[in-house]
């Protein structure tokens, strides 16, 4: 299984901090970045063998930089995507596109929004993938109906499979809210082809995973812990307080 991260965005909504400085690198508590508490889990997981990282011009060196302070096991590759600003950005789903294609990956995918924040077991998530064989997304019960407005919501039967989704919908068909964490079956992930061949939105990895939905079996996987989308200086603010007080109680325990 590959593993992509995503971290291609401007992420204008947390400017000027992140105007030439990455999101998904942006500290969090004790000096480490966001995106070292993603690559802790993927470290640790035998059935990824190789993580590609795409990022943007202003942003590459950042990366490269980052990735020669990584003490890890598993083979990491930054790629380049070219673009400059947010106007010619490729979208998060030309993005799988140009790493595919780039890589010749063939295989199963694993694809990480690299400003999500979460503390459930990824491996868990990538056990229930193997049983079923079938693609799926991260899952979470949420009751704030302002929330679930911005985010992916899914409609399930009794075997979690989705019956419908609809990403940013001012009238939220449940409240399963899907997160930017994707598996994809090879011969899924190859469609993302197709998908941008027909004209289809290339911004948001949601809206592939719509298509993905009309057009294969799908599934939520229901996770147990947290997942913080990190996209707003409100919602940084939030995280930071919030991992250092985890901080806290760990070291009384120590």
């Amino acid at each position: 299984m590959k593993c992509i991260l995503l971290c291609a965005g401007y992420a204008t909504r947390l400017f000027p901090i992140t105007k030439n400085f990455p999101k998904a690198l942006l500290e969090i508590e004790d000096g480490k970045p966001l995106l070292n508490y993603i690559m802790d889990q993927i470290d640790n997981i035998s059935d990824i063998d190789e993580i590609y990282l795409i990022t943007n011009d202003r942003y590459y060196n950042h990366f490269i930089n980052w990735k020669d302070t990584l003490n890890k096991n598993k083979k990491l590759t930054v790629l380049n995507d070219y673009t400059t600003n947010n106007d010619d950005k490729l979208g998060a789903v030309g993005d799988l596109k140009y790493t595919k294609d780039k890589m010749n990956i063939n295989d199963d995918v694993i694809i990480i929004a690299g400003d999500n924040l979460f503390d459930y077991n990824l491996q868990d998530f990538i056990d229930y993938y193997k049983k079923i064989k079938k693609p799926v997304v991260t899952s979470s019960i949420i009751n704030d109906i302002e929330q679930l407005k911005g985010m992916g919501v899914a409609l399930t039967d009794s075997s979690n499979r989705i019956v419908e989704l609809k990403e940013k919908s001012a009238n939220p068909i449940s409240n399963k809210a899907v997160f930017a964490t994707y598996i994809y079956p090879k011969e899924v992930f190859n469609q993302v082809d197709n998908y941008l061949n027909e004209g289809n939105n290339p911004d948001a990895p949601g809206y592939f995973l719509e298509y993905v939905v009309r057009n294969n079996p799908t599934y939520i996987y229901n996770f147990n812990g947290n997942c913080y989308d990190v996209g707003t200086h409100n919602s940084l603010k939030e995280v930071r307080e919030i991992y250092k007080n985890k901080c806290k109680v760990k070291s009384l325990y120590k």
